[in-house]
């Protein structure tokens, strides 16, 4: 069983099963990183106006302007970023905008201190190298972490799947039974792509070669089933696509459901 250093794209969760998760691209977190920065410098430019309207009505002396501009830095790019992390469980602007979220190398929930460290760490490497230090890191790192990430021990985990194919597989009613204890996760994903292309354009077929086509993969598709269920090749790729796209599903929206629950007790806590 995979472990979260022997795979990248697997963490272990609580009941000991492999789930598989995707990061952030660089380009999408690079994206998003924009996105948060020119949110943080509109605020602090809205920090400035405020500055300069109240010197204009002489309520700020010599320090007081200094103190109101070291306020507007921190409040702009440490406070703000911080405090937006945590009060959407690692989701700000630009990471929703893109599919992101922030969260632990094993796929639990941040805490005020992973954004805390992100945050501080953030300033050094977005703000004052402009992005830089940022982008070298994210590059040479599997998951795309910058350094914050890397101290904090988190990533940015992709948490928009793909909108699914109009074609749903359906399991017949004879094979119910044979659902309920059939093993199809051994099929490679390859295989199980061409088996989805083919029932998506099987009624575009001429019935001869669907015929055909339909034997070939069942014939490829049987070492990876088991037990095997005595039924005509079609419907066995049917059954077979449907028990594994259900199973998917699952295991996506159980994924969910944890995140969603070691979120909220963190936050409870």
């Amino acid at each position: 069983m995979s472990t979260p250093i022997a795979d990248e794209q697997e963490i272990l969760s609580g009941e000991a099963v492999a789930i598989d998760v995707q990061p952030v691209g660089f380009l999408l977190r690079a994206a998003g990183a924009l996105v948060d920065m020119i949110l943080a410098f509109l605020v602090f430019l809205a920090f400035v106006m405020l500055q300069l309207w109240l010197g204009d009505l002489g309520l700020l002396g010599e320090h007081g302007f200094r103190i109101f501009t070291v306020a507007a830095i921190v409040i702009s790019f440490l406070v703000l970023p911080v405090t937006v992390e945590v009060a959407t469980r690692g989701r700000s602007l630009g990471k929703l905008i893109v599919g992101g979220r922030i969260v632990r190398v094993d796929g639990g929930a941040i805490t005020f201190r992973h954004s805390f460290i992100r945050g501080l760490l953030g300033v050094l490497e977005i703000y004052f190298t402009f992005g830089g230090l940022a982008v070298i890191t994210g590059a040479l790192t599997p998951r795309s972490q910058r350094l914050g990430d890397l101290v904090a021990g988190t990533y940015a985990q992709r948490v928009r799947t793909p909108r699914l194919v109009p074609h749903a597989p359906a399991l017949s009613p004879a094979l119910y039974d044979w659902a309920g204890i059939a093993d199809v996760a051994r099929l490679p994903d390859r295989l199980a792509r061409r088996v989805s292309q083919f029932l998506a354009n099987a009624e575009r077929m001429t019935p001869t070669a669907r015929d055909r086509v339909a034997r070939e993969l069942a014939v490829e598709v049987a070492p990876f089933v088991a037990p095997l269920p005595s039924a005509p090749p079609e419907q066995l790729l049917n059954a077979v696509a449907a028990l594994r796209r259900e199973r998917e599903a699952r295991a996506l929206a159980i994924a969910d459901e944890r995140a969603e629950r070691l979120t909220g007790r963190r936050i409870r806590v």
